[in-house]
Formats: C-alpha cells, sequence, structure tokens
C-alpha cells in the first residue's frame, strides 16, 4: 500500500526516463514499474529492449516531439525532458510552468552511460571511437535528477534496482533519504567518469613520443569501487577493504565468483592475483601454488592434473595450506590428486569447476568448510587482457606509479654469451624458469627443469644465499636443471654455486660490470647462459 503523498520526505514515481548502456536487470525493473503504472519514456536500444519484453513504453522522439538528429548524440537533451526533471515541486510558478508548456513532471531517471572506461582500456581503441564514447545526454540527465532529488530518484548503476524495488513495491515512491543517497552516488558517478576521461585526453596529449615512455597524468586521482570489507588486513590489528576497479577488462579477482568457502582474506587476495598472473603467462595447461606472495611450485604439462601434480610435488612441504591457481578448469582428476590424503589448500583460482570437480572440493571431510574455490569465470592465458591502469603502491606523504612488469614475448631470444648455447630442452626450461622468476620477490632466484619448479631463493638481501637456498630446495633434481636470475650476478660466486649443485644453464638480464667473469665460470663449467637485456624485480 503507498504512503501518503503528503508524508514529508516521501515521493511517488508517476513518470520515468530510462537509458541505459548496461542492460542488466532492465526489463525486471521496467516490468515493476510498468505494473504500477508508472509511465516508460526511453530511446534507442533500451526502448527496443523493453518494448521486445512487451511492456508498454514512449519513444523519446514521440514524448518531446523532436526526433533524434546528429545521429543521435542528441535525443534527450530537450526542455520537456530536463524541464520535467528539474522542476521544484514545491514551487508553484514552477509547476505552472510546466503546465503551461504543457510539460509532465519525470520523478525517476534510470542511466548508466557510454563504457568509455572499458573502451579506453582496450590497447587497441582508436581515439575517434574513444570520444564517441563520451556519454553526453546521460550526464546530463544524471545532474539534473541528483541536484532535484528533493523529488527525483536516480538509478546510475543495476547493482541500485534491487533495493530501490524493495523500497517502491512497499510503498509506491521513494524517501527522501534513498533519493539523498542515490544523488550521492550519482554525482560520484559522474566525477569518475569525467575524470576518466580527462586522464585518457591528457595521456593523449602528454604521451611521449617514444613507445616506453610513460604518459602519466599530472593528478591521478583514483575512483575505485567498494566491494567488501575484509575480516582484517596483513595482521589481525589491521583494517581492510576489497576495492575493485571499474575500468579493469579481463579476468580479475574484481569480477571473480567465490563458489565456495570462507570468506576471502586480504593476504588470500594479494596471493591469488600473483597466481592469477603467473598462470596468465603460459598458453598450455599450468598450474602454480603460491605462499607468502611467492611461488614454492609451478609446472607445465598436457593437462590440469598433471601439471597441478608437478607444482604440488616440487614443494610439498610449502605447497600444504597454499593458494592454488590454473589456467585451465578443474576437473575431477585434478580435484582427486587436490584431495589425496595430507593436503590441504586454502584456496584454488581457475576458469571454471566441472561440477563433479565442485562437489569433490566441497565434500572433502577434513577441508570441506574452508577451502575457497575462486571461478574467474573466463579463459586464461598470455591473450588475455592485461592489467588496468598503472602499477600502485602506497608510500607515506604520496604514491609510486609504474607501468606493469610485462614478460617477453620470448626470453629465449636473448645474446648467447657463453661458448656453449643452450640445448633444446635447456632452452624451454629456461624460458619457463624466466616466467616463475619474474613473480617472485627480489633478490629471486628459480630451478626448474621438465617444465616444472624444483627450487626458489626468494627475497634474499644477497643474490648469492637466494641461489644456494633455491639449489638446496631442489637437492639432487638440480641436476640437468637450470637456473633463473632476476637480475644480474654482481659476482661469479653465484653461478660458481650453480655450476656445483649441477645447473647446466642459467639465464640473467645481464648489465653487471663483471658480466665477463660471470661469462668465464659458466664456461669453465661447461654451463649454457643468456643473456635477456632486461631484468623483472619485485619488491
Amino acid at each position: 500500500m503507498a504512503k501518503s503523498e503528503t508524508q514529508e520526505g516521501w515521493a511517488t514515481i508517476r513518470r520515468a526516463v530510462l537509458s541505459v548502456s548496461d542492460k542488466a536487470g532492465l526489463i525486471e525493473l521496467a516490468r515493476a514499474l510498468a505494473d504500477a503504472g508508472v509511465e516508460l519514456i526511453a530511446s534507442g536500444g533500451t526502448r527496443f529492449a523493453i518494448a521486445q519484453a512487451g511492456l508498454p513504453v514512449v519513444e523519446v522522439a514521440d514524448y518531446t516531439g523532436q526526433p533524434e538528429m546528429l545521429d543521435g548524440r542528441v535525443k534527450t537533451l530537450h526542455p520537456r525532458i530536463h524541464g520535467g526533471i528539474l522542476a521544484r515541486r514545491d514551487l508553484p510558478e514552477h509547476m505552472e510552468a510546466l503546465e503551461s508548456a504543457d510539460m509532465q513532471p519525470i520523478d525517476l531517471v534510470v542511466v548508466n552511460l557510454y563504457p568509455f572506461e572499458q573502451t579506453v582500456a582496450r590497447p587497441d581503441c582508436p581515439y575517434e571511437e574513444a570520444v564517441e564514447n563520451i556519454d553526453i545526454g546521460g550526464p546530463s540527465l544524471i545532474r539534473g535528477a541528483s541536484k532535484n532529488h528533493d523529488a527525483v530518484a536516480v538509478l546510475t548503476d543495476p547493482s541500485q534496482y534491487e533495493g530501490f524495488l524493495a523500497e517502491f513495491r512497499a510503498t509506491g515512491g521513494t524517501t527522501l533519504g534513498t533519493r539523498k543517497r542515490l544523488a550521492r552516488q550519482a554525482f560520484a558517478r559522474t566525477a569518475a567518469y569525467d575524470r576518466a576521461i580527462a586522464d585518457y585526453l591528457e595521456g593523449q596529449e602528454d604521451a611521449a613520443p617514444a613507445a616506453e615512455a610513460a604518459p602519466f597524468p599530472s593528478k591521478l586521482d583514483l575512483r575505485f569501487a567498494l566491494k567488501q570489507t575484509l575480516r582484517y588486513g596483513e595482521n589481525p590489528h589491521q583494517a581492510a577493504a576489497l576495492y575493485v576497479d571499474p575500468a579493469a577488462v579481463g579476468p580479475n579477482l574484481g569480477t571473480a565468483r567465490i563458489l565456495h568457502g570462507k570468506e576471502l582474506s586480504y593476504n588470500n587476495l594479494l596471493d591469488l592475483d600473483s597466481a592469477l598472473r603467473l598462470v596468465k603467462l603460459f598458453d598450455g595447461p599450468a598450474a602454480c601454488i603460491l605462499k607468502h606472495n611467492n611461488p614454492c611450485g609451478a609446472a607445465i604439462a598436457d593437462d590440469a592434473a598433471t601439471a597441478f601434480e608437478g607444482a604440488y610435488e616440487g614443494d610439498p612441504v610449502s605447497a600444504f595450506g597454499g593458494i592454488v591457481g590454473l589456467n585451465r578448469p578443474v576437473d575431477r582428476a585434478t580435484a582427486e590428486l587436490m584431495c589425496k590424503p595430507g593436503r590441504f589448500l586454502e584456496a584454488i583460482l581457475a576458469p571454471g569447476f566441472d561440477p563433479d570437480a565442485l562437489e569433490l572440493l566441497t565434500t572433502k571431510p577434513t577441508w570441506k568448510n574452508s577451502v575457497r574455490l575462486v571461478d574467474l569465470g573466463e579463459p586464461i592465458g598470455p591473450a588475455t587482457s592485461a592489467p588496468s591502469g598503472w602499477d600502485l603502491r602506497r608510500i607515506e606523504g604520496g604514491l609510486l606509479a609504474q607501468g606493469w612488469d610485462e614478460q617477453e614475448h620470448d626470453p629465449t631470444g636473448g645474446q648467447v654469451a657463453t661458448k656453449r648455447p643452450p640445448t633444446d630442452d635447456e632452452r624451454r626450461d629456461l624460458a619457463f624458469a624466466w616466467k616463475i622468476c619474474a613473480m617472485v620477490k627480489s633478490n629471486a632466484i628459480v630451478v626448474a627443469k621438465g617444465g616444472r619448479l624444483l627450487g626458489v631463493g626468494a627475497g634474499q638481501m644477497s643474490r648469492l644465499d637466494s641461489v644456494r637456498i633455491a639449489t638446496s630446495k631442489a637437492g639432487e633434481a638440480a641436476r640437468g636443471a637450470v637456473l633463473a636470475s632476476d637480475a644480474f650476478f654482481p659476482f661469479r660466486d653465484g653461478p660458481d654455486v650453480a655450476a656445483a649443485a649441477g645447473v647446466t644453464a642459467i639465464i640473467q638480464p645481464g648489465g653487471s660490470r663483471r658480466d665477463a667473469e660471470t661469462v668465464t665460470a659458466c664456461d669453465e663449467h661447461g654451463m649454457a647462459m643468456l643473456l635477456t637485456g632486461r631484468r623483472h624485480f619485485r619488491h
């Protein structure tokens, strides 16, 4: 039953304008409004979708008496629309002006904007296409409705529909508190939209001629949407939350679905993101296991199950309680290996879970209520989108911004510095080890063989210590293995220790004043060494 229209702060809805790019939830919203007798006014694809659903809807051009013009650039920019939105219901002269002009009040505006952020996030987006995706009528409608929130409600995102409809169905209108909240969110949306446009145009103007130069904006305004608060941060005494980038495209944790398990923690999310970035580097089936934001296991194979088993057996002690990432859906065979006695996993990230695998993973008695299953919902691999925006990190008093650390297409295409070139098998393992090494905290050393990670030396102040740790982890398996170093060796001692462990080939950036000594050491031990010319520090 509708509330009295005289009740303070409450407003009925008799007429609504709808113009949306994102059609999610549109029909349910339009049907609820139409069933309550609300007149619907829409144009273009929005009007077509509503009409296709069999709902009564008035074309904007018919409502205003002015056909669309300039290829649709001018549709809702008309006094009959904006007068109906902006008229103050508490001023008799405003209402008289509407009546004399044969205009009607508009009580609800439903608009989501052209997808400008998503459009310019594509690396191949032409400038002309970006400009065409700058919405003009939409922001005007939103700002008008938001300004007149004393009487008009505005919806700018499908996520708002459910809450709005709950109140509308109960009352036939909206409360002032709801309209204020929606107006605040609407102004935040248009502010973020305008900021994205300004940043894009500034980047186009300031971009340096060199392809590697980063066109940083003179001001960086961040507008991320709160997705959820977390139990705590890195430690229990730290508050934490997850914000998502509305412009992000491709598989990411902001849009992933949590199919099962406890709430993801701050540390879980950091590890899951690293796992995603690692398995994205491979075309074929790949698996990795992360602990404390470092890979402790990784492998490539002909299928997901074999890749997972190779990753787990690389370091079973460290893998216990680890975060798993795969670039293929989890099938029954992979799930059975995950559930072997004595194994425990904190979270599993993949581009899908087969139904029988999902059943097994969620019913294993010892961890059925704890393991988190994260479905990215789309394929993962080198062809998927790079992260959007800049790689950001806070420091006291400011913020550091940089481009994302992208991997070389063919890391083994660098200089062969030694007398002996690597064999074909060594080249394959060197390429594998190099990709893993880029995801290890510096100083980073990785030992690998047969498409499997054998040992990792991570985060040591001395590169020599990292070599010792990685070869010690690999043990006897280091014989005939390869080694990757994320930066150059300052002395020959690192290759000497690697040779003593049985390593036969090394890949590293080079660039040290003592590169010649390192090359000499490799030649003395009969090792091959590739210099990539590009380092991959990860602090």
